[in-house]
């Protein structure tokens, strides 16, 4: 009698995931805890002790609901560090027919799956139907467009799922509040603190072998407090709608000198990895917001992080794989500044954005665009660079979601398949929203000079560098106006001081060359 191995990959912690409805009652569920996915770039100690832990409790509650249950810990003699082959090898010793699984959350592993349909123990890849929308929806809506746009892409989400709708029009009479969420950082706020999540001895274990077998990775798991089970993604789902929500929208691009959460939910790992659904978040939100509990400007920013950010990139992701990654438009040759590994940098906002970083797996997304996002894209980083440091530091980093942001938002390289202009500013930005620049040694309103903001000469170099392929774009036409009338002697010295400090800026040729990553191996296939 035929039976299959229903792999769940460490991403996909969701009883309601498709490998496991209707799983047939002699199947055997593998989780595979494998050092070729740690390691491919060497994620952060809270990343890989979240993906253990959380494995591990989710191979506990299926045992507990009556599944045959395989688990491949880190440490087994037998194991093969290999996902596909550590699959292959259960599989065998079980007598399994088939490997069976739901749609990873990155196409390397998509493409060697694929190329294992026709083997002798062939393998069966699924749709994973835990979002909103497929690949195959979102291309469906790409190709009659002439142009890719998230706000419309988002429109017809809202029609679609009736979120925030009354009836045909948009709840609040708008579809988008974005203009009424800009709001600066204020002295006076305080910010709900995030709960505290009790280790038991299943993710205790958990920890320790994450710290015993990658404790060359970046972090420390002394202060690790993301959530590992269903519950406590729920406990923090319930405060942050009982404490963050309502302030949320108009604060979501402010940026802290001390405070690494502020309003934000910090769902995005848990969401990520399965335990919670992008449904539930979603309609959770909306309540709040029909019984009077969160103004509109909030969730609405909140929901269209979710129902449209996030779907929208991860069509984008599935739609223009393998080739997107390797795109460069901007021809960008730059290696990663070696400070981004362990925020070794007098500027203070990057300073600050890097070291909550190392200390917690996160930062909020304006740190990831404006702040550290900004900088690369200002300085020429060269885009698998800076795409493998985001992959790696972050606990939400799944590829899917990570490169269309990283490649695409942050540094243009996609030629504005992500977004219509580059996001680039000037320190003014950091200083307008943030309060970094008070204890900065540099400041925001000198462009040249010992004490001038680097990031204000680095923005006039990165136009003047670019013209030709952006100042053709309708959006930068008042900016390259603006360069265009300052006289020449200004220019040139923003140029000299832009040339000074990129000549300057130690960079880090890969891993393994900094403290952080001392001994760690080469880099691997990504």
């Amino acid at each position: 009698m035929s039976k299959p191995l229903l792999l769940v990959l460490g991403d996909q912690l969701s009883l309601s995931l498709a490998t496991l409805r209707n799983a047939p009652t002699d199947a055997v569920i593998a989780l595979c805890e494998v050092a070729e996915e740690a390691r491919y770039v060497p994620h952060h100690i809270h990343k890989v002790g979240l993906f253990m832990a959380a494995m591990r409790h989710f191979a506990q509650a299926l045992r507990d609901k009556g599944y045959n249950v395989h688990y491949s810990r880190i440490d087994d003699a037998d194991n093969t560090q290999s996902l596909i082959t550590e699959a292959e090898r259960i599989a065998t010793q079980y007598g399994c027919h088939e490997v069976r699984v739901a749609r990873p959350g990155e196409w390397r592993l998509w493409d060697a799956m694929q190329q294992r349909q026709a083997a002798a123990l062939p393998w069966k890849v699924i749709e994973d139907d835990r979002f909103f929308s497929s690949p195959d929806d979102f291309a469906n809506w790409a190709k009659v467009r002439k142009q890719l746009r998230l706000e419309y892409f988002y429109r017809e989400q809202r029609k679609r799922t009736g979120l925030l709708m009354e009836g045909d029009t948009p709840a609040g009479g708008k579809w988008n509040f974005d203009h009424d969420n800009r709001e600066p950082i204020q002295a006076t706020l305080s910010f709900p603190s995030p709960p505290t999540h009790r280790q038991d001895a299943l993710t205790q274990e958990a920890l320790n072998d994450a710290k015993q077998h990658f404790s060359e990775h970046m972090g420390s798991l002394d202060n690790f407090n993301l959530p590992v089970t269903r519950r406590q993604a729920l406990v923090d789902l319930n405060h942050f709608l009982d404490h963050g929500l309502a302030d949320f929208g108009r604060y979501q691009d402010a940026i802290s000198d001390k405070e690494p959460f502020l309003f934000h939910s910090r769902l995005s790992a848990a969401l990520n990895i399965g335990l919670l659904t992008p449904h539930e978040v979603c309609e959770a939100a909306e309540q709040r917001y029909l019984t009077g509990h969160a103004p509109i400007n909030a969730v609405e920013g909140f929901i269209r992080q979710i129902l449209g950010w996030r779907e929208y990139v991860r069509g984008l992701y599935w739609t223009q794989m393998p080739t997107y990654k390797r795109e460069n438009r901007l021809g960008f040759e730059r290696e990663l500044p070696a400070f981004y590994w362990d925020g070794n940098t007098d500027m203070r906002c990057l300073q600050r954005a890097i070291q909550m970083t190392i200390d917690n797996s996160y930062a909020h997304h304006i740190q990831r665009l404006m702040v550290t996002g900004n900088f690369a894209l200002l300085c020429g980083v060269k885009p698998e660079a800076l795409c493998d440091w985001y992959l790696a530091v972050y606990a939400d980093a799944c590829e899917w979601v990570e490169l269309p942001n990283t490649l695409g938002m942050v540094l243009h390289a996609d030629g504005g398949l992500m977004g219509s202009k580059p996001y680039c500013a000037s320190g003014k930005y950091i200083d307008k929203m943030s309060d970094h620049c008070q204890h900065c040694r540099y400041s925001p309103k000198q462009v040249t000079g010992p004490k001038a903001c680097p990031f204000n000469s680095l923005y006039w170099h990165f136009l003047e560098t670019n013209a030709e392929q952006l100042n053709r774009n309708p959006r930068m036409k008042l900016i390259y106006g603006s360069l265009s009338r300052m006289k020449d002697e200004k220019r040139d010295a923003m140029r000299q001081q832009a040339e000074q400090f990129l000549a300057s800026l130690p960079t880090s040729p890969g891993y393994g060359q900094t403290s952080h990553t001392q001994g760690y191996l080469s880099k691997g296939t990504q």
